[in-house]
């Protein structure tokens, strides 16, 4: 029952922090609340008028004043071999003001890995997993990343899966096989709008062989994540969290304890979706294409790149009159 309970709350913060809680949070309480009341019941002391009333668990709220920064994964692991990190982003939350942004880092960025000298990002967590991807990511932004959570294509598969699958109007034809995933994992999409299971929205997310590469990739799977808060608003769907909860459970790795997940819960209950940035890091106005050795990587300045993400947190703490006095002050950099 304790490892349901972990699993469940660790796919309930993958779904906040893409601000898709927003949509479904009373049914993510009433799925925690029965599982702590079925895991305590046995404690309570026998009343002797009995009543229809269920009991309940107070969600505790999120009492931090910090920002709380979380590294959500998608790895590309096969069987034995741990793969790299296919997917970055950053979940970042103001708890005082509510306001919350959701970056896609490019994971062809060439960093500084502690350990193991300068690599492309993705590199890290072959090296050291989640945790050392953490640390690098950290590093780069400048930020401190609290915690993480981690799943791969099995468990991507089961999500699209357990919430029935999605519509999604892919923009042109794609097309990709390679004989190394004994084409487990090729990708043969047509232009179109089209009913995705697990399978086929996979290959939507991950194609990547066009003239922009991992620039139109990153912006496909927030896409994604757009089309999964539809269908996650809709009244099906909220009937299904806990079939959804149990199906991906044991794709799902965290460091988060329960009793965080629920605090998560709660503060992201009270963010506006509709309100989340969600944008590329590094921007492209801060990139540079470098070669090193045969590979072509994108470089960055990470001191104008950590004077960027810090330059929209305190546009975070800023209230409408504030942003009407200081026009200049949401300008790009130049």
């Amino acid at each position: 029952m304790h490892k349901k309970w972990l699993w469940g709350t660790a796919l309930t913060l993958a779904l906040i922090v893409t601000g898709v809680i927003v949509y479904y949070g009373y049914s993510i309480v009433h799925f925690a609340n029965s599982i702590s009341t079925a895991a305590g019941s046995s404690s309570e002391p026998s009343s002797e008028t009995e009543t229809n009333e269920t009991p309940t668990t107070t969600i505790p709220k999120w009492d931090g004043k910090e920002r709380v920064n979380i590294l959500l994964l998608g790895g590309d692991s096969r069987g034995d071999d741990a793969g790299r990190s296919d997917s970055v982003m950053i979940a970042s939350i103001d708890p005082v003001t509510k306001k919350a942004h959701l970056f896609s880092v490019l994971r062809d960025t060439y960093v500084s890995i502690p350990g193991h000298g300068k690599s492309r990002l993705n590199a890290a967590f072959s090296y050291g997993g989640a945790e050392l991807t953490k640390e690098t990511v950290s590093n780069l932004l400048g930020i401190p990343i609290q915690h993480y959570v981690y799943t791969d294509f099995t468990g991507f598969i089961a999500l699209v899966d357990a919430v029935g699958g999605l519509d999604i109007d892919v923009e042109k034809d794609m097309y990709y096989t390679s004989k190394a995933d004994k084409h487990m994992y090729d990708i043969d999409l047509k232009k179109g709008l089209q009913h995705m299971d697990g399978k086929t929205a996979l290959q939507y997310v991950r194609f990547r062989h066009d003239a922009t590469s991992d620039f139109t990739r990153t912006e496909r799977q927030r896409i994604f994540i757009t089309e999964l808060a539809k269908k996650m608003q809709s009244t099906t769907s909220l009937f299904k969290i806990p079939d959804i909860l149990e199906a991906v459970a044991p794709y799902i790795e965290t460091d988060l304890s329960p009793t965080q997940m629920l605090k998560l819960a709660a503060l992201g209950f009270d963010i506006n979706a509709n309100e989340i940035d969600k944008q590329q890091i590094p921007p492209n106005k801060l990139l540079t294409n470098e070669l090193v050795g045969s590979a072509q990587v994108l470089g960055v300045n990470e001191a104008r790149l950590q004077a960027y993400i810090q330059d929209l947190f305190a546009q975070d703490a800023e209230t409408p009159e504030d942003d009407a006095a200081n026009p200049e002050q949401n300008k790009d950099l130049n």
